[in-house]
This record gives structure tokens, C-alpha cells and sequence, in this order.
């Protein structure tokens, strides 16, 4: 998922979206504790989209905060 998608998200959306990607995040490394993933950089790909909306949601939080 790209920034700019991210960015046309509302927050609730977001904060939805980084509930679902937590747990598709540890289903992955669970199944890849217990047998190795076909392709390992999915776990990779999970961390960078949580780290997105984290982060897009933390410059909604600073801009509400500062107007």
C-alpha cells in the first residue's frame, strides 16, 4: 500500500487498516515459525505497511494538534 493511498484513508480507516495488517503480521511470523514462508519478504512487506499508517496517522495527530 502506498503513501498516497494511505493519505486518502480517514483515520478510522487507518486505524482499522493497522488492526488488520498487526494480525496479518503475526499470522506471517507465526507460519513462519512453524514451516518457512515461501517468500519471507511478505513479513518485511507487513512491517513497512504498519510503519506507513503509524506514520500517517501520528502527522494527522501533530497537524490537529497544532491548529
Amino acid at each position: 500500500m502506498k503513501t498516497s493511498e494511505i493519505r486518502e484513508l480517514t483515520t478510522k480507516e487507518i486505524v482499522e487498516k493497522i488492526q488488520v495488517e498487526m494480525d496479518n503480521l503475526i499470522r506471517l511470523r507465526l507460519n513462519h515459525a512453524v514451516s518457512p514462508l515461501d517468500n519471507p519478504l511478505k513479513i518485511k512487506d507487513a512491517k513497512r505497511n504498519v510503519a506507513r499508517l503509524k506514520t500517517v496517522l501520528r502527522q494527522r495527530e501533530l497537524s490537529d494538534n497544532q491548529n
